[in-house]
């Protein structure tokens, strides 16, 4: 994994940005112009901003597992300097409410953006892996020699792309008739093409300890060698959901909320009309959401909890 440094100052709270371990790369968090979540939390005054950038699998890595990937994580946490605000987007949002319940001295606030975590509560991505028999996963590693083709997942689990997809996801007309509008499409066609090849055992282990055996909401995830226990997490949570979801539904990015031990004047929780991919670089999520995030992260938690009650109001 590659640290990207997106910091404008040395002074701030530092917020770390967990891009997803699935399928695409980082430039998720940072598509382009008007459409980067980097460049939104920048404007609304985050001044330390980091994202991290997962490296596709070489054979080297085929033994990589979820701890690997925590123990990166964590590397990337102290390079910066706990503790750190963090930041999960989809895939990288299990793995960031791991992180913090396995260091919860080094996580100051955590944001769950889009993010599976108890999978009792259905989703399409769930529905399609519990229909699928662990042994065509298991399959599916050994006809790679131990490393999963991020282009063959993209053809699997990626319907083709239409213009009204990629629109939506954007939250903006594409008329292919401005160089803007030419430069942005080829931008998101480049990025949903640029695939991750992912390390068996780690695709193995989220297929079926998360999707699967539900682990981490049912309090059987050891990350670390310690056992997660969610009732345990106490820090300030925002939950962000996307209205017409169908990767992570917002029944189920938001059934977090009972898993958690935060006390209820510090959690938070926001609902996008938009889909999945229109929260990390749809113009109107990147507006209204994201900013409503970047005034919780930098108000100090009375602030927070007199906001949320209002909102409740």
């Amino acid at each position: 994994m590659s640290l990207l440094d997106f910091s404008s100052a040395a002074e701030g709270h530092p917020l770390l940005i967990c891009a997803p371990y699935a399928l695409h790369r980082a430039k998720i968090a940072d598509l382009a112009p008007g459409h980067s979540l980097m460049e939104a939390l920048q404007k609304a005054g985050i001044a330390r901003l980091y994202l991290t950038d997962w490296r596709s699998a070489g054979p080297e890595m085929r033994f990589f597992s979820i701890d690997t990937f925590l123990s990166d994580l964590n590397v990337a946490v102290d390079t910066i300097g706990p503790p750190v605000d963090l930041a999960g987007l989809c895939q990288g949002g299990w793995l960031s409410l791991l992180y913090a319940a396995r260091f919860p001295g080094k996580v100051r606030r955590l944001v769950l953006a889009g993010s599976p975590v108890d999978i009792s509560v259905p989703s399409d991505l769930s529905r399609m892996v519990a229909s699928l028999p662990q042994q065509g996963f298991e399959a599916l590693v050994s006809q790679g020699d131990g490393i999963v083709s991020g282009k063959h997942m993209l053809q699997i689990w990626s319907a083709p792309l239409r213009m009204l997809d990629v629109e939506a996801a954007l939250q903006r007309r594409l008329d292919g008739k401005s160089d803007d509008a030419r430069t942005l499409l080829d931008r998101f066609i480049r990025w949903n093409s640029e695939t991750l090849d992912l390390p068996g055992t780690y695709y193995l282990e989220v297929t079926d300890w998360i999707f699967r055996q539900n682990r981490i909401a049912a309090g059987d995830f050891v990350a670390l060698g310690r056992r997660i226990d969610l009732a345990a997490v106490e820090q300030p949570v925002f939950l962000l959901a996307a209205e017409n979801d169908v990767v992570v539904p917002p029944d189920q990015a938001l059934a977090t909320l009972r898993l958690l031990g935060t006390p209820p004047a510090w959690l938070q929780c926001d609902t996008e009309r938009c889909g999945h991919l229109g929260l990390f670089m749809g113009r109107r999520a990147l507006a209204g959401s994201w900013r409503r995030i970047a005034r919780w992260l930098q108000s100090d938690l009375g602030e927070a909890a007199g906001e949320r009650s209002r909102i409740s109001a």
